[in-house]
């Protein structure tokens, strides 16, 4: 995360566990982006980053190839926005212990497709940060990673 600059960024995609996705609206998530706390405490405040947020695909994660090609080939061809100025972030359903299970077991596999298959190299892991969830995993309730 510390290679990124946030101030050339452009363009969002949060991804969101779909099992999580069952019981979450992804709320807290947009609302970590829009109010810049978080993961998203680095970006620029005044500055009109767009954002999209969809799911993984479900278990093991492969259905999030196609996504992310898809919406690949439109960022190109719609805003011509190159990869480098695009964050994806895993949600932090996917990458921590809390409420809703444990860090998804498919997480590597999820960046190596991001990465290595479609070539986005600013991948951030989690959003929100729930201070509940914190205080659990500090008190050895929920797992740290």
């Amino acid at each position: 995360m510390e290679n990124i600059d946030f101030n050339n960024i452009e363009f969002i995609i949060i991804i969101q566990c779909s099992i999580a996705k069952r019981r979450c609206s992804g709320f807290y998530c947009v609302q970590s982006f829009y109010d810049k706390k978080g993961t998203f405490l680095n970006y620029p405040k005044d500055k009109n980053i767009m954002y999209l947020s969809m799911e993984c695909g479900g278990c093991c994660g492969k259905g999030v190839s196609s996504l992310i090609g898809h919406f690949n080939k439109k960022m190109v061809d719609f805003y011509k926005i190159p990869k480098d100025k695009t964050v994806i972030h895993l949600a932090s359903c996917m990458t921590n212990d809390q409420h809703h299970y444990d860090r998804c077991p498919h997480i590597e596999y999820i960046k190596n497709i991001i990465v290595k298959k479609h070539g986005f190299k600013n991948v951030v892991e989690g959003t929100y940060i729930s201070v509940k969830s914190t205080n659990l995993r500090d008190k050895e309730i929920y797992n740290k990673y």
